[in-house]
């Protein structure tokens, strides 16, 4: 038998701030729970969190994919992100202010993602998304106002700091109200909300794009009402619980058994002291690199997409309006698969990795479409496989629900769920800079050799991260293990790795 840390303390578990707030409700003794009352406490925290969470984010995803069109409708002459040079024959554009106008957005996450999500573990929740959410709201609305293209770098700069907050903090939401087989369909739920948004959004950019009275440009409006949506999407965080230990919605004896079901996981509710000891064992855990590697290459083509997608199809030879539909099938496939994908490890548990590799394919086979076909007049093969791309939201979907399931202890949560998102920020980074106007004629190369290269990357990296999980499982199956301890140490927020009761989902 082997000792493990953190046990047998004798301390008070309600005022012991070292350990999980669950123990404060439930204590270190397993009880037994009504398999009714669960599922009815499983049904009001999906009704509570997962509708505004779907919503949540399908609205950071569509604030930043409005740029794509917002300058199809004036905001790239407006701005002046696009430069003519007139001096050479024939003349030439140069849109790299729109590139880094899409690119400048993710420096600002970048920046704001650990100090955010460190704050966010620390303070409880309301307290943090509600100002937060808020601030971004206002932000958001702003842009409107904006009035050259420095005004708009400084104004993206800021709203990406603002929204760093939101998917690390979605993903430690999830981490801590739902069991290791429950998170790939709930952080798979609000992730979705890329495809809704790619679909919603589109269709509202499409009729403010035909708004052509008025005191503002169609872009303007645009923005204001994504400002506004992200108010009253901020007024539910100002009253969204800490954890479900006070989570108001519940009865106390169905926040007792919303902690208690999640003892056998070992991946505790909610620790709000910072511990260096996890960021330590962060900093040296290769599976933390390896999900990163995953996002940072999946997410590349984002980047591209989201603010250059309505622009490389109307190369297509379809018109400005046209072009914007034409994010509906991609939208679609997210809605469809990252679901599904989400659904299948429920049934048949460890295929979130081959799931993963698969999804890839399709990125890869639309990319070689449109790279290599006749583009010519309203093109069929480039569209389909424009369509394909969003194959990414599954990949990224499982993604993030690999390393979210991954880890335990709070901290490593933490770090994590910043570090996945830093990833993130790298992927959209260099995506805008891969579309090279200079090459449009040659259909964009070095954007779809990019993009393949990258999506080799990430099927090397799963398979990579697969090993590893598969290895340090069957060690763990070998070890002689007191099963009275799993109950005690499962609220001690312990980190996978001290942890030798914690398994590993692939």
């Amino acid at each position: 038998m082997i000792q493990v840390h953190g046990v047998g303390s004798g301390n008070d578990p309600a005022q012991d701030t070292e350990k999980d707030a669950a123990l404060a409700v439930v204590g270190d003794v397993a009880q037994d729970i009504d398999p009714i009352v669960a599922k009815r406490v499983l049904r009001k925290i999906d009704l509570y969190f997962m509708p505004a969470m779907l919503i949540g984010y399908g609205i950071v995803y569509w604030d930043k994919a409005i740029l794509g069109s917002a300058s199809l409708f004036g905001m790239t002459t407006d701005l002046a992100l696009s430069v003519t040079d007139y001096s050479t024959t024939p003349a030439t554009t140069s849109t790299e202010r729109l590139s880094w106008a899409t690119s400048i957005f993710y420096f600002g996450m970048l920046a704001g993602l650990y100090p955010m999500t460190l704050v966010l573990q620390k303070f409880n929740l309301r307290y943090v998304f509600g100002p937060v959410v808020l601030l971004w709201a206002v932000t958001c609305a702003a842009t409107a106002g904006v009035t050259s293209w420095r005004g708009l770098f400084v104004q993206r700069f800021f709203l990406g700091v603002i929204e760093s907050v939101i998917p690390t903090g979605f993903m430690t939401i999830v981490s801590g109200y739902y069991t290791q087989e429950e998170q790939t369909m709930r952080q798979a739920w609000w992730f979705s909300g890329v495809g809704w948004f790619t679909i919603i959004g589109g269709a509202l950019n499409y009729g403010f794009g035909q708004i052509t009275a008025g005191a503002l440009k169609s872009w303007q409006y645009i923005y204001i009402f994504a400002g506004v949506l992200t108010f009253l999407f901020g007024l539910w965080c100002c009253v969204m619980p800490n954890s479900p230990v006070t989570a108001w919605f519940l009865t106390p004896e169905e926040r007792l058994v919303a902690v208690e079901r999640l003892r056998r996981g070992q991946t505790g509710v909610r620790c709000q002291q910072i511990k260096f000891s996890q960021v330590k064992e962060s900093i040296t855990d290769p599976k933390i690199y390896l999900v990163a590697l995953m996002m940072a290459a999946a997410y590349t083509i984002n980047g591209a997409i989201s603010g250059f997608g309505p622009l490389i199809v109307s190369t297509f030879g379809y018109d400005t309006l046209d072009s914007i539909l034409f994010q509906f099938p991609v939208g679609g496939i997210c809605i469809i698969f990252i679901p599904l994908c989400g659904y299948i490890p429920t049934v048949i548990p460890n295929t979130r990795i081959p799931m993963l590799i698969a999804c890839c394919l399709p990125v890869i086979a639309g990319c070689i479409m449109i790279w290599k076909s006749q583009w010519g007049y309203h093109p069929a093969t480039p569209v389909v496989g424009y369509a394909l791309t969003g194959f990414f939201g599954p990949v990224v979907s499982l993604i993030i629900t690999i390393g979210a399931s991954n880890v335990a202890g709070a901290t490593k949560k933490t770090i994590m769920a910043a570090t996945t998102f830093v990833a993130y920020t790298v992927g959209n980074i260099i995506g805008p800079q891969l579309v090279k106007t200079k090459t449009k004629a040659q259909h964009y190369p070095e954007l779809w050799e990019g993009m393949i290269i990258c999506y080799c990357i990430t099927i090397a990296a799963a398979v990579a991260l697969y090993v590893v999980l598969w290895r340090e499982n069957k060690a763990r199956e070998k070890l002689e293990l007191d099963e009275v301890l799993r109950d005690k140490i499962a609220f001690d927020d312990l980190t996978d790795k001290e942890n030798p009761f914690f398994r590993y989902v692939l």
